[in-house]
């Protein structure tokens, strides 16, 4: 029996998919601002390609860094690409460029709904991204979170299967 090989390469679209969700999402803050107890979290490779950030926060963050928007950020320019803010870090405002393609994670926990990245555009080199728990909302800050507890890891798919569940992000 012929070896089963993804020749549609699904993960790919399920991931370019999933960082439209998150391309919309800004959009609509961009243009409506944030509704409600709606705050995001948005972690990202600093190191990729096309990142623009200030060197004493890419210092302090040289792998992966994590923005909250809540209250303090301003000038939201969100591209087919990816997306420009600037952010307060200790009442210095710093301008940011993410593309799509640096997300790890991205989290809104006024809705408990959160989505974690690794798609192809992480080399093989890269550590396994760290999971984007969806925070308490009591816990949110406008700066950089350097580091999130990971969660408990689902229980793998049957053997030879891949299945992707997304009923864990719906509102119940």
């Amino acid at each position: 029996m012929a070896s089963m090989r993804d020749q549609f390469n699904y993960h790919q679209m399920v991931d370019r998919s999933l960082r439209g969700v998150v391309r919309e999402a800004l959009s609509l803050v961009a243009r409506d601002g944030l509704r409600g107890n709606h705050h995001m979290y948005i972690s990202f490779r600093t190191e990729y390609a096309g990142v623009v950030l200030a060197e004493y926060l890419r210092a302090k963050y040289p792998k992966e860094m994590t923005i909250v928007l809540q209250h303090q950020f301003w000038d939201l320019d969100v591209r087919e690409d990816g997306f420009d803010l600037t952010l307060s870090f200790n009442k210095v405002p710093e301008r940011i460029t993410v593309p799509f393609a640096a997300m790890t994670g991205f989290a809104d926990p006024s809705v408990q709904f959160g989505l974690q990245f690794q798609g192809a555009e992480r080399s093989e080199n890269d550590d396994k991204a760290p999971a984007m728990p969806i925070p308490r909302p009591e816990t949110a800050t406008n700066a950089a979170v350097e580091k999130l507890a990971p969660p408990t890891p689902p229980s793998p798919p049957p053997a030879g299967e891949k299945v992707v569940a997304l009923d864990q992000f719906r509102k119940k």
